[in-house]
Formats: structure tokens, sequence, C-alpha cells
């Protein structure tokens, strides 16, 4: 089963139908004990990375988060679902993440003629080409919608750059878990592509 955390940020319903686009049944899930019985889970969500961090905590679903990813789960972060496993973030002060990913989340400090948000489509660069990215071509384009963007500690972990006045990291990788800044259910045929590779490992 395909758990797709709902902690109430983010339109999960556009993910779920994503996966079943490709064939594959997704699960909506706020139970802690319904997520240590799935076999894959999907960590989404748009909003504010302090009122996300503490409303996964409320729902207690942080510990099955992290067991599913030290277990070897396949775990997919989308978005915001990205920003909060690093170490802290600086969205309306200073934030505590989940710390599984060393590193931080800092705001775009662009010059004036860049509009932050950072909305619309842009390309990827494929710095590591992780079993997610099976059949993605170099350069091709996806859907991002942010104003803050990660930067790993360890930048060995980085799977795809993009650029918006500069490099920054658009996707990550390490061993079971996968997490990307820009949407897949948003980007047509190669965000699906993703997604059923996702599925489908």
């Amino acid at each position: 089963m395909i758990a797709i955390v709902d902690y109430q940020m983010g339109n999960l319903r556009s993910v779920q139908k994503a996966f079943e686009r490709v064939g594959h049944a997704a699960e909506i899930v706020n139970d802690p004990a319904k997520l240590d019985q799935a076999d894959k889970i999907v960590l989404p969500g748009v909003g504010a990375f302090g009122d996300a961090i503490a409303e996964l905590r409320r729902r207690e679903l942080v510990e099955p988060i992290r067991a599913a990813i030290d277990a070897g789960k396949p775990f997919l972060g989308i978005c915001l679902g990205l920003q909060m496993l690093f170490d802290v973030g600086h969205e309306g002060g200073t934030h505590e993440g989940l710390g599984i990913l060393r590193g931080e989340v800092r705001r775009f400090e662009l010059p004036a003629e860049y509009k932050v948000p950072h909305m619309g489509w842009n390309n990827c660069q494929i710095r590591r080409r992780a079993p997610v990215l099976k059949g993605i071509a170099e350069g091709t384009h996806v859907y991002f919608v942010h104003s803050y963007y990660v930067v790993p500690a360890d930048p060995s972990i980085v799977a795809i750059e993009s650029d918006y006045g500069g490099p920054f990291c658009a996707a990550v990788w390490r061993e079971n878990l996968f997490a990307t800044q820009f949407h897949p259910e948003k980007s047509q045929d190669q965000g699906l592509r993703m997604l059923k590779n996702f599925a489908e490992l």
C-alpha cells in the first residue's frame, strides 16, 4: 500500500489521483498505525514550514515517518515534504525540522527581476540518476511553486538541480529516500513517469 501522509497541508487528492492515473492505488492516511503498515510513504505538502512540522508532531506522525525511512521503505517527499526532512527552516522565524537530512531551508534572496515565489515550469539538470528518474530526459521541465529552497550540508545527496537566479537543489536522493522541490503530480507526463517509477520500486 502507498500511503499519502495526511496532516491537512496541501492538496492530497491531486497526488492520489496522479498515482491512480499511472495505475497504482494510494491511500490518504492520518493514522500512525496505518502508516506503520504501509509499503511506501509519500509526504506531500504546501504551506508554512513551522505549521506543518507542528501538525505532524501533533498527529504523532513523525516517528512512523522516521521508522519507515530507517526500515528502508521507499519514501517520496514533495515540495514542503522535501523541506521538512532537513534540520531547520527559516520561514517566519527559525523552526526545527525532522533532521533526517542535514542542512537548512532558506528563502530566495534574488534581484528584483526574479519574482518570489518561484512559480511555473523550469528545467532539470540531473546530477545523480535515482531509480525514480528512470526514463526521465535530461533538461525535462517540471512545475515549481516555492519561495524557499533546501541547502543540503552534504551536496552528494543532490539528485536534480534547477536554476532560478542561480542553481538550487530541486531534488535529493539517499538510498530509499527521494524528495523533490517541484510537484511531480503537476508536471504532466514526466512527473507522472516519476510517480509510476516510485510506485514500482
